[in-house]
């Protein structure tokens, strides 16, 4: 087990994180709050699903999903259909602008990280890659199993990117 000064030490690091995720939120489209963003690489990554799936996937209660489902909605980049099974249920399901908004979202955070990570090998990033999916697992992140893959990822982009699991309380790029 590691001693207390490297846990004070890394969590003086995980500071990072906040400076990332800004830089990411900076790049993002005005139109495209982190929420919305985050529920658009979701039904991408996962595909479609009912709300409640959802709101297990941001992390947050109902009301604030159903908030985040209506802006996307509202700009017509997902759409909600009856559930077969349950008629008192709906199905998110992203349109063909909504994939559009994923793609330009990808183009935008692999630029980025692609510019920031410049300097770094690919067994570099290869190795921060895994050593976030570990941290993510060690904190019981439901996100951290790998679905199947529901498009080919673009250049730079990994299933544990930014892109992929965006945040729900600032403007990133699930």
């Amino acid at each position: 087990m590691a001693e207390r000064t490297q846990y004070e030490e890394l969590m003086r690091q995980f500071s990072a994180f906040g400076a990332v995720r800004r830089e990411l939120g900076r790049i993002m489209p005005s139109n495209c709050p982190g929420g919305s963003a985050a529920v658009l690489t979701l039904l991408d990554r996962y595909g479609d699903m009912r709300m409640s799936k959802l709101a297990e996937l941001l992390s947050v209660d109902m009301s604030v999903t159903s908030r985040h489902v209506a802006h996307v909605v509202d700009r017509g980049w997902i759409e909600r259909s009856p559930d077969p099974a349950d008629k008192r249920s709906r199905i998110l399901r992203l349109t063909p602008r909504g994939r559009a908004q994923v793609d330009e979202l990808s183009r935008r955070t692999a630029q980025l990280l692609a510019d920031r990570l410049s300097d770094w090998s690919d067994e570099e990033v290869g190795q921060l890659i895994q050593l976030m999916a570990r941290l993510r697992a060690s904190f019981g992140d439901c996100r951290t199993a790998q679905p199947p893959p529901t498009r080919p990822p673009v250049a730079a982009e990994t299933p544990h990117s930014p892109h992929h699991e965006l945040e729900h309380t600032t403007r990133t790029p699930a």
